[in-house]
């Protein structure tokens, strides 16, 4: 079984910064593959971005401003969010696939889910 916690969530002003930390548990992070979901009220969860051993892919909705990285060493994926706008306002959900795989950007993709964490953007 793996644990995911996100952390860094809060409220920012349009234009402004945040970044999400999702600590994962287990011995072989560095083969997870990693996405990062969010869900706004009334919406589907959507697809944000994800990063395998080697590449990073992102939603168009995000590319250019969302950067995802990762620390193999503390078991951590980031989601660093510049340009924040009151459309990106949701819950952010971090999710792991605890093997070596392609670039996954659908949630049935994964197995494991954080708990997800809250970003609000003010107009």
């Amino acid at each position: 079984q793996v644990q995911l916690v996100e952390s860094g969530g809060g409220l920012v002003q349009s234009g402004g910064s945040l970044r999400l930390s999702c600590a994962a548990s287990g011995r072989t992070f560095s083969s997870y593959t990693m996405g990062w979901f969010r869900q706004a009220p009334g919406k589907e969860r959507e697809f944000v971005g994800t990063i395998n051993w080697r590449d990073t892919y992102y939603a168009d909705s995000v590319k250019g401003r969302f950067t995802i990285s990762r620390d193999n060493a503390k078991n951590t994926v980031y989601l660093q969010m510049n340009s924040l706008k009151p459309e990106d306002t949701a819950v952010y959900y971090c999710a792991a696939k605890t093997y070596r795989t392609v670039l996954l950007t659908t949630a049935r993709g994964y197995d494991y889910w954080g708990q997800g964490t809250q970003v609000t953007v003010s107009s």
